[in-house]
């Protein structure tokens, strides 16, 4: 598919049971649940032009 190429044998063994606590991947450890809410007074503009402050 053009995706690259790989050892299928590699992928048969891969057994998740043998991975230690610590050694797991946790998806969920960064979860956040609620709302985010920002309001600025300045205009579109006027926040363009602080943003391109803050690049220089």
């Amino acid at each position: 598919m053009g995706f690259g190429s790989y050892d299928e044998s590699e992928q048969k063994d891969a057994n998740a049971s043998d991975l230690g606590e610590d050694e797991a991947v946790n998806v969920h450890e960064n979860d956040h649940h609620g709302e985010v809410n920002f309001e600025a007074d300045a205009d579109q503009d006027e926040l363009l032009d602080k943003l391109e402050q803050m690049k220089d």
